[in-house]
């Protein structure tokens, strides 16, 4: 199996469009150790030729021009993109498919609950949908990720809850919104048979369920939203924790490095980065700590051979 992180980083990419905070700025100036990244998104492929996205980020034709695994070849309209797996509802993993809505042949494959956000909104139609199949995945259950014309691509898909909320746009107020484990938020385990993925772009919390799921994989691409919960509000930026907006922080004893100090994985790498988290920054402590405990860094452009 192949994986090629298509963007890094959280809703808004890094630089994003309207912040000039010194991260930022550092990004915009060709700093070296403040590597630009797009918004947060996978592809993976069995053979090197069928490729499916993990989400579908507003950045995804940037990604696409970006990678010449996913240049369309053989045709005049033509794309090695099988399929786009979703792992929630929010804006930044599902705007991207309003991108791919020139009649090429995919399918969508996510929860029931995710599909009812595209149900809901007509726009949505603009995939054609006697080209763009949108296949309803059970959690828990393996499902065989197939080719537009039916075929195995060699890839197994099982969708498994975490810990989230509502996407931004249909919270009700500012309420601090239920967490729940109810397809809302996914986890995408690929399997080819020999080596397993997880993509975990956004989790609430780490259950013992989760974590006996990733024990063992070959790799994990797991949230790396916030390096701690109030770095938002210390930063003048936001007015919600990490908590609040659905995400575990990378530190602290609750976050990501110490819930996966018991946790074998081959490979342990964060990714939807947001742009005030200082571990984007190279030279910053907090990415020496966070290599320190075995974690690497996505940036746009990294390429995993499993």
């Amino acid at each position: 199996m192949r994986a090629v992180v298509l963007g890094a980083a959280a809703g808004g990419g890094f630089p994003q469009w309207n912040s000039d905070a010194p991260a930022c700025r550092r990004a915009r100036q060709g700093d070296a150790a403040a590597t630009p990244r797009t918004q947060a998104s996978v592809a993976v492929s069995a053979d090197g030729k069928a490729w499916f996205l993990l989400n579908a980020a507003p950045d995804v034709r940037q990604q696409i021009e970006a990678t010449p695994e996913l240049h369309p070849a053989g045709g005049v309209r033509c794309s090695p993109i099988a399929g786009v797996v979703l792992t929630g509802g929010d804006v930044d993993a599902i705007a991207g498919l309003l991108v791919l809505r020139e009649r090429h042949a995919f399918t969508v494959s996510a929860p029931a609950p995710v599909l009812a956000v595209l149900a809901a909104n007509p726009i949505f139609d603009v995939l054609a949908r006697d080209l763009v199949t949108r296949q309803v995945v059970a959690l828990d259950t393996p499902t065989a990720l197939r080719l537009p014309d039916g075929t195995e691509s060699g890839l197994t898909l099982t969708l498994r809850a975490v810990p989230g909320k509502v996407p931004l746009y249909l919270e009700q107020d500012d309420a601090m919104p239920a967490l729940a484990e109810d397809g809302r938020s996914v986890a995408a385990e690929i399997d080819d048979g020999h080596a397993r993925l997880l993509f975990v772009p956004g989790c609430a919390a780490m259950t013992e369920a989760l974590a006996a799921r990733l024990d063992g994989a070959d790799l994990v691409l797991f949230d790396g939203t916030l390096w701690r919960d109030d770095e938002m509000l210390r930063a003048g930026i936001g007015r919600k924790t990490g908590r609040r907006m659905g995400h575990m922080s990378v530190s602290g004893p609750d976050g990501t490095i110490a819930a996966f100090a018991g946790i074998k994985v081959r490979q342990k790498v964060l990714l939807h980065i947001n742009n005030s988290n200082p571990v984007l920054l190279a030279d910053s402590p907090e990415r020496a700590q966070a290599e320190a405990a075995g974690w690497i860094v996505a940036e746009d452009g990294m390429r995993f051979a499993l």
